[in-house]
């Protein structure tokens, strides 16, 4: 059975086309006009082994805001539909991510109730061309429609460009993990029958 899902979104901020495959090998074709949020797609395909293919326009004249938000939406959204039922996954994921100097924690339970606690010091340093606070916003779109309990916290780290990359990367892990078949798992993973 095939774990895939494609969806189009249009606004007057964004215009999105994105498909994804959960059982992928991490290929990805990704154009957001925003380089730096690229190479973290780029990561958290490659790293979730989640095939990514994402064409999106939008208003980044004013800043990069809409466009990482509205992709986090859409990504959330393709991996809830992919997902189905949700029987036989795994359901929660978990991943230590290590970049250089940095060492973020990411923890994913699909649960179907939506919450995201991101925790990072104040003053976190933003990466080049994409402010620390979008990293959130996009964790924060990705857990809202994927309908998932995300958290996400920044143990330790310098260099903005590593922090941003070792929650992508996390991201990926968790997710990964979480949406993976279990052999071993009959039906829905809960004792509600429901997720």
């Amino acid at each position: 059975m095939s774990r895939t899902a494609s969806r189009s979104r249009k606004t007057a901020e964004t215009d999105i086309e994105l498909t994804i495959d959960l059982d992928g090998s991490g290929v990805s074709m990704i154009e957001t006009g925003i380089p730096f949020f690229d190479h973290m797609l780029t990561l958290f395909s490659k790293h979730g082994q989640f095939d990514l293919k994402v064409k999106a326009v939008g208003d980044i004249e004013v800043d990069g805001h809409h466009t990482i938000e509205d992709v986090g939406i859409v990504i959330g959204e393709c991996m809830r539909e992919a997902l189905g039922t949700k029987e036989g996954i795994r359901r929660y994921g978990c991943a230590y991510l290590p970049m250089d100097e940095t060492l973020a924690r990411v923890v994913v339970d699909l649960s179907n109730r939506p919450h995201l606690e991101f925790r990072a010091p104040a003053g976190t340093p933003d990466a080049p061309n994409m402010p620390f606070t979008l990293v959130e916003e996009f964790c924060r779109a990705v857990a809202s429609n994927l309908r998932a309990n995300v958290h996400v916290e920044l143990l330790y780290g310098r260099d903005g460009h590593h922090i941003a990359e070792a929650i992508f990367k996390g991201m990926a892990r968790a997710l990964r993990e979480a949406c993976e078949n279990d052999p071993r798992v009959v039906g829905i993973p809960s004792t509600k029958d429901a997720l």
